[in-house]
């Protein structure tokens, strides 16, 4: 149901149906009910999903960091995280539109990616492709950032090209 729900919120916007979740996971709305009482109930499910997928992310360009490169790793999870957070962000603001408390219902899966980045900023920095100030708190506080500026840019190149010029703050300075 998760993957059904996720196909149909980031087909239609968060405020598809949970009949039309019914019908792509192909159960019937009882169904859905049954594990997610309500919408926001649904919402929260698939938010911590994506978390967890971005979780598992960082550990996989970690591990790649290990074999390999610790800067491309890097820059290439933050990338793939700001790429998909218009639709991250929409669920939060979803959330708390409806009075959740997006930061308590990520609480535990957020402590796992502060963790998993931690160690992929570690591995950066100290192969010199990060600068050596920053730390996993300034590359979140980083990435949220940019994330924002995507979602403002007006067209694909100047998205592209701020979230370049932003993350290259991060480098380490020549």
């Amino acid at each position: 149901m998760l993957e059904a729900a996720e196909a149909v919120f980031a087909a239609e916007g968060v405020g598809a149906s949970t009949e039309a979740v019914a019908r792509r996971a192909g159960v019937g709305i009882g169904t859905v009910f049954r594990h997610f009482p309500t919408k926001e109930a649904l919402l929260e499910a698939v938010l911590v999903e994506r978390m967890r997928v971005l979780v598992e992310h960082a550990r996989a360009a970690a591990a790649e960091a290990e074999d390999g490169d610790p800067g491309p790793a890097l820059f290439g999870f933050l990338e793939h995280v700001v790429a998909q957070s218009a639709s991250k962000n929409a669920f939060a603001d979803a959330l708390s539109g409806a009075g959740v408390d997006v930061t308590d219902v990520v609480g535990d899966v957020r402590g796992e990616l502060l963790g998993a980045v931690d160690v992929l900023v570690t591995k950066a920095r100290d192969a010199g492709a990060l600068r050596r100030d920053v730390g996993a708190g300034e590359v979140i506080a980083v990435l949220v950032g940019a994330s924002h500026a995507a979602m403002w840019a007006p067209d694909s190149r100047t998205r592209d090209n701020a979230v370049r010029v932003i993350l290259d703050g991060l480098r380490k300075m020549p």
